[in-house]
């Protein structure tokens, strides 16, 4: 299992730091599960390989380029930094 974790600061609450762990097996395209903490509560997700194709299809995005833009908002922090914004609800 791959894991990784970034610091976000969401746009919704910018001077709040929360720290999102992405885990998954083979890719993103398969599913992964999700962490996120402020330090102080934890939530925790899972993200499967149907909701994937059916939220790509619900945008209108080729399933692949929908995952390679979760692999960037998610997992490639430094090549994607400022692209994308969090918002925490």
């Amino acid at each position: 299992m791959e894991k990784t974790l970034n610091r976000i600061h969401p746009v919704s609450d910018p001077e709040a730091t929360y720290f999102l762990q992405v885990s998954w097996e083979k890719d993103l395209g398969t599913g992964f599960g999700l962490l996120l903490s402020d330090c102080q509560c934890a939530w925790t997700g899972t993200v499967s390989e149907t909701d994937i194709s059916r939220e790509a299809a619900e945008i209108e995005m080729d399933r692949e380029k929908y995952v390679e833009e979760l692999r960037k908002a998610l997992i490639a922090r430094e090549e994607s930094s400022g692209k994308y914004n969090f918002v925490i609800s």
